[in-house]
């Protein structure tokens, strides 16, 4: 279980760092420019399956453009809850065995 829950922490983690990468990137560089960026479109690729996701998951009324702002905030959720089942495992098997 604790393999299992530090996985889930691991791809929430990969995904929030490609999400705000590509959001960074994204104000830095204007228009046209972004989709000419091969770091920019390799980290596309990385956070679209969450972008389907958060889509899939939001309702109707949220915009198109507020979509990987409820992607990120859905990851976030998601880490949280693996690093609290983390802890919660650690504490329970002891923290020697975590390491």
């Amino acid at each position: 279980m604790l393999t299992v829950a530090i996985t889930v922490k691991l791809i929430a983690e990969i995904a929030l760092l490609a999400l705000f990468g590509q959001g960074l990137l994204g104000l830095m560089m204007s228009g046209e420019n972004c989709n000419r960026n091969p770091f920019y479109a390799l980290l596309q690729l990385l956070g679209r399956p969450w972008l389907r996701a958060a889509r899939w998951l939001s309702p109707r009324v949220v915009l198109e453009r507020h979509v990987p702002l409820a992607a990120f905030f859905l990851l976030l959720l998601v880490w949280g809850a693996a690093s609290w089942i983390k802890v919660s495992i650690c504490l329970q098997i002891g923290v020697a065995l975590c390491k």
